[in-house]
């Protein structure tokens, strides 16, 4: 990946948090294209308003086809994210049926499982509402022995779903999906920090600042788990 300045980026000067950040350049990307769907969004919503003659026509027009465009490259992301959820479903699913946890533990593995299967819900109904056709669910395969090395593999999973969200954040277009994903991508660092203090591991491993990970380096790290 080539490091690109704020001044090579678009010509759009760095906000603050960037700034604060600037040694991350997958991150000056992300806050980037979030500021720019909302100023997109809010010039759609202008021209819609304004109404008027053949130029406000033909600009609408194409907004119209970045828009479907937009939608096209969110349903592949959504996708993408909805096939990494039905494995941590599947994950959970297949834990909870092992009962290697009980009492509060057990009572936290059975909550994190319900909001993975809430993430695959949400998903779909999302992939549907923007014209998409959901992913196929493909079938996982996880070695449950104990509840040590359950408990491992979890940290490594959520850490992994956690990333794996903040690495498409950049190429999400539209501000509603982005605050979809990044909701759901809060709600899985916050499983991974559950399980790091079970095992006594950082809560935060990457420091202040998460990592993202890239398409391939997740399907890569999850190709163990598929069957």
């Amino acid at each position: 990946m080539s490091v690109k300045t704020p001044a090579q980026e678009d010509g759009r000067t760095a906000g603050l948090v960037e700034r604060l950040v600037s040694d991350d350049v997958d991150r000056k990307r992300f806050l980037k294209m979030a500021g720019t769907a909302g100023a997109a969004s809010f010039g759609a919503f202008a021209i819609a308003a304004c109404g008027g003659g053949s130029k406000a026509s033909g600009t609408a027009s194409t907004a119209s086809t970045a828009t479907s465009s937009s939608s096209t490259g969110d349903i592949a992301i959504l996708n993408y994210a909805l096939t990494l959820e039905y494995l941590e479903s599947q994950f959970y699913a297949k834990v909870l049926a092992a009962n290697l946890f009980h009492g509060s533990a057990g009572a936290l593995v059975k909550d994190f499982a319900g909001q993975e299967d809430s993430h695959v819900v949400a998903l779909k109904a999302t992939v549907e509402k923007l014209g998409g056709t959901p992913a196929e669910k493909p079938v996982g395969r996880f070695p449950v022995s104990n509840a040590a090395q359950v408990a491992e593999l979890a940290y490594t999973v959520e850490n992994l779903g956690a990333a794996a969200y903040l690495g498409q954040a950049a190429s999400i277009q539209s501000p509603e999906v982005l605050a979809s994903a990044l909701a759901i991508h809060s709600v899985e660092a916050r499983h991974a920090a559950a399980f790091a203090t079970l095992l006594g591991k950082p809560v935060t491993p990457d420091g202040a600042f998460a990592k993202p990970a890239e398409m391939s380096t997740v399907l890569a790290a999850v190709k163990p788990f598929l069957a």
